[in-house]
C-alpha cells in the first residue's frame, strides 16, 4: 500500500526532501480505471512507490495538466523506436533544467569523495509489469550479466573501470546498492544520466528465465531452439534490449511501455501504470496516455510536419525546413519553435589520423595541413547561404553557455585565408602541383581528399559543395562520398575512411563535472582517431597506441581530470584540453548554434518555447520532461 514518508520536490536546480504537511491524494488514471475496476490492475495507491517523486510544476513555470491523448511523432528508421528511451528520460539520476544532477528513479544518493556511491531506491517501486524493483535487479546485472563471460565477453563497461579496476558492489538491503572504487570515479553519476544510459540493472525476475544459472536446462534449450539462435547467451542478449526498446515483453521503468512487437509502420507506447513521477496534485505522469511513433522516409518528415500530422517533432527536421514549416503553421494547427543547438559544431570535418594509407596518414597528421584545410573554408558564405547568418561561424569548441568558452578557441585557424592556407601547404612539402592545379602527394598522387558522409542532411552536402570550391583554390580536390550511417561508422573504425563529416562534439556545454573523455583519444567514436580510441577501450588488445605528442598530452590531461579533487582542478584540465584542440584542429568545425526547428501542436502544452536541443547532456526532449507535456481541453486529439 501507499505509505507516504516524504515528498521530493523537483524545483529548478534542486531536489529537496521537505516536510509534508498534507499528502496529495493520488488520482486514478481514466486510461486505467476500467482495469482497476475489473480487478486486473491495482489501484494507483498500490502502484505508486512509497516515496513517489512529486513534481512542483508551478515552481518551474509550467501548468498542471490532464491525463489523456495520443501524441504523434515520426522517425525515419524502425530501430529509432529507441528514441522513446531517450525522450522518456527515466534515469537513476538525471539532469534537471539547469544541468544539475538530481535523483530521479533513485530516491536519493550519497557520494563519498567520488569513490563510494550509495544508491537508495524508492521503497515499493515496481517495474512496468508490477514486479518489485529492488537491489536484486542490480545484483543480477552485475554478477550474472556484466561479469558473465558468455554474456559480456569484454567484461564490465568502461565507465565502471578505474585504471582498469572494477568496483566492489554490495547490496545492504533491497533498496540500497553501493559501488566502491579504490580510486575516484568522478564521472559515474553523469554517466547514468546520459541520453543512452548504461543500464546497471535488469528485470531479474524476467531475465533469469533465460539465464543458464537459473533456468531449467531443458526449458531453456527449447527456448533457444524456438528463437533459432546458437546459445542461451545469444537468446539472453537478444531479449535484453533495455535501450533498443524493441522487446515489449521486457519490463521498463520508463514513462511509456512499448506495446508493439516486431517491425511496423506505426509503433505504440502506452503509459506505464507503475511510473514513479506524479505532479503535486497527485496526478500520475506521464500526462499523455499514448505515443504513436510512425516510421517514414526521412525526406517526408518535414512535409508531414507541415501538413500538421506531427504533435511533436524535431528529429528529422533541419534548419532548411524552417520556411516550409512556418508556412504550414496556420493550416496545420501547430507552431514552430527555434531551439538552440547543443552540439559543439553543426558541421565538422574529421581527417582520420589513423587512415590505413601510410602516405595520406602522414600528410593528415601534419598540423599545418589541418590548419590549411580549416583556413580554406569560407564559413561566412556557408552561414549566409544555408543559415541566413543565424549560425555562428568558427572552429569546433564549446559553446558560449559553457564556463570553458573562449572566443580565441572559436577563432583559431577559422578565418577564410587562402593565402595563408597555401603557404602552410607549401611549407608542409606539398608545393608540387599537377597540370590541373591540384597538389601532389609525396608519392606523386593528386591530393584528392575523399570525405565520407551519412548523406542524411542536405545542408551538409550543400556546405561541402562550397568547401569543394574553396579547397580547389588551395590545390585540394574534395570528393564527397555519401554512405549509410552504419557503413560509414564501420569504415571509420576500420581505418578505411580518409575523412568524415559529422556533427561536432555532442556535448557543447560541458561543466566542471563533465568528463572530458571525448576530447582525449579514449573512444573510437571521435572520428579523428578511431584506432587510438579502440586501443584505450580494449586495454591495448585492438587498435593503436597514440603516438602524437598532442594526443599523448590529451590523455595525460584526461587522467588529471579523473584524479582531480576540486572543480578548479577539473576546470583547468578542460581549459588546457580545449586549447590543444584549438591549436591542433583535430576536428575542423565550420559553424555552430544553428537553430533547431521544433514543431509543436497548438494543443500541446508545457513544451518550452526556448530550450536547448542536445543529445548529451539533455537527451533531446528528455531533459525538458516530455512526461509533463499534455494536451489541453479533454486530453484527446
Amino acid at each position: 500500500m501507499f505509505k507516504p514518508l516524504k515528498i521530493l520536490l523537483l524545483t529548478g536546480g534542486l531536489c529537496l526532501a521537505l516536510p509534508v504537511l498534507a499528502d496529495p491524494v493520488l488520482q486514478e488514471s481514466p486510461f486505467l480505471s476500467e482495469q482497476v475496476s475489473a480487478g486486473s490492475m491495482p489501484a494507483v495507491t498500490e502502484r505508486a512507490p512509497e516515496t513517489p517523486l512529486f513534481v512542483d510544476l508551478e515552481a518551474r513555470g509550467r501548468s498542471f495538466g490532464t491525463q489523456g491523448g495520443t501524441l504523434s511523432t515520426f522517425v525515419s528508421r524502425d530501430k529509432d523506436i529507441r528514441m522513446m528511451v531517450v525522450y522518456g528520460y527515466g534515469r537513476l539520476v538525471g539532469f534537471d533544467a539547469d544541468y544539475k544532477l538530481v535523483p530521479d528513479i533513485l530516491e536519493s544518493f550519497e557520494n563519498e569523495g567520488d569513490k563510494v556511491f550509495t544508491l537508495h531506491l524508492r521503497p515499493g517501486h515496481r517495474w512496468s509489469d508490477g514486479a518489485p524493483f529492488t537491489s536484486e535487479d542490480f545484483r543480477y546485472w552485475w554478477e550474472d550479466v556484466a561479469n558473465n563471460e558468455a554474456l559480456s565477453p569484454s567484461g564490465p563497461p568502461d565507465f565502471l573501470l578505474v585504471e582498469g579496476n572494477a568496483p566492489e558492489v554490495t547490496y545492504p538491503d533491497e533498496t540500497t546498492v553501493v559501488f566502491t572504487w579504490a580510486e575516484a570515479n568522478p564521472s559515474f553519476l553523469q554517466s547514468l544520466a546520459q541520453a543512452r544510459p548504461p543500464f546497471i540493472y535488469r528485470p531479474a525476475h524476467v531475465m533469469k528465465k533465460y539465464h543458464i544459472d537459473y533456468a531449467d536446462a531443458e526449458e531453456l534449450n527449447a527456448e533457444v531452439q524456438e528463437a533459432r539462435v546458437n546459445s542461451w547467451a545469444a537468446l539472453h542478449n537478444k531479449l535484453d534490449n533495455m535501450y533498443n526498446f524493441d522487446n515489449p515483453d521486457l519490463p521498463t521503468l520508463q514513462p511509456w511501455i512499448n506495446a508493439s512487437d516486431g517491425k511496423k509502420i506505426r509503433h505504440q507506447f502506452l503509459r506505464n501504470p507503475y511510473y514513479h513521477r506524479f505532479d503535486s496534485k497527485g496526478v500520475q505522469l506521464p500526462y499523455i496516455d499514448t505515443v504513436e511513433m510512425e516510421v517514414v522516409s526521412g525526406g517526408l518528415i518535414a512535409a508531414k510536419s507541415n501538413a500538421g500530422e506531427a504533435d511533436l517533432q524535431a528529429r528529422g527536421l533541419d534548419f532548411r525546413d524552417i520556411p516550409i514549416l512556418r508556412k504550414g503553421e496556420e493550416s496545420g494547427n501547430y507552431r514552430t519553435y527555434l531551439w538552440a543547438n547543443g552540439t559543439a559544431s553543426q558541421i565538422a570535418i574529421y581527417p582520420n589520423l589513423n587512415y590505413n594509407d601510410d602516405v595520406w596518414r602522414e600528410v593528415l597528421r601534419d598540423v599545418r595541413v589541418r590548419r590549411a584545410l580549416s583556413l580554406g573554408i569560407d564559413r561566412d558564405t556557408i552561414n549566409r547561404a544555408l543559415y541566413f547568418n543565424l549560425a555562428k561561424p568558427g572552429a569546433m569548441t564549446v559553446l558560449p553557455s559553457s564556463p570553458f568558452y573562449k572566443a580565441e578557441n572559436r577563432e583559431a585557424w577559422a578565418s577564410f585565408d587562402t593565402e595563408q592556407a597555401n603557404a602552410l601547404l607549401d611549407e608542409a612539402g606539398l608545393s608540387e602541383r599537377g597540370p590541373n592545379g591540384i597538389r601532389l602527394l609525396p608519392d606523386g598522387r593528386e591530393m584528392e581528399l575523399v570525405v565520407e558522409t551519412a548523406g542524411e542532411r542536405q545542408e551538409v552536402e550543400n556546405a561541402m559543395q562550397i568547401v569543394t570550391d574553396t579547397w580547389a583554390d588551395i590545390g585540394i580536390k574534395l570528393v564527397l562520398r555519401p554512405l549509410d550511417r552504419d557503413i560509414l561508422r564501420n569504415r571509420i573504425y576500420a581505418g578505411t575512411t580518409m575523412a568524415a563529416v559529422w556533427y561536432g562534439w555532442d556535448n557543447g556545454i560541458p561543466q566542471p563535472y563533465t568528463s572530458p573523455d571525448y576530447l582525449a583519444p579514449r573512444y573510437q567514436e571521435f572520428f579523428a582517431w578511431p584506432k587510438w580510441g579502440q586501443f584505450y577501450q580494449t586495454g591495448g588488445d585492438v587498435g593503436e597506441a597514440p603516438d602524437m605528442p598532442a594526443a599523448e598530452e590529451l590523455m595525460a590531461l584526461s587522467r588529471e581530470w579523473d584524479h582531480a579533487t576540486t572543480d578548479d582542478e577539473r576546470s583547468l584540465a578542460w581549459e588546457k584540453m580545449l586549447k590543444i584542440h584549438a591549436d591542433n584542429v583535430f576536428g575542423i568545425g565550420i559553424l555552430a548554434e544553428a537553430p533547431q526547428p521544433v514543431v509543436v501542436s497548438n494543443r500541446l502544452k508545457n513544451v518550452p518555447q526556448s530550450a536547448i536541443w542536445a543529445w548529451d547532456p539533455g537527451a533531446h526532449f528528455g531533459i525538458h520532461r516530455m512526461d509533463e507535456f499534455y494536451f489541453d481541453g479533454t486530453g484527446t486529439n
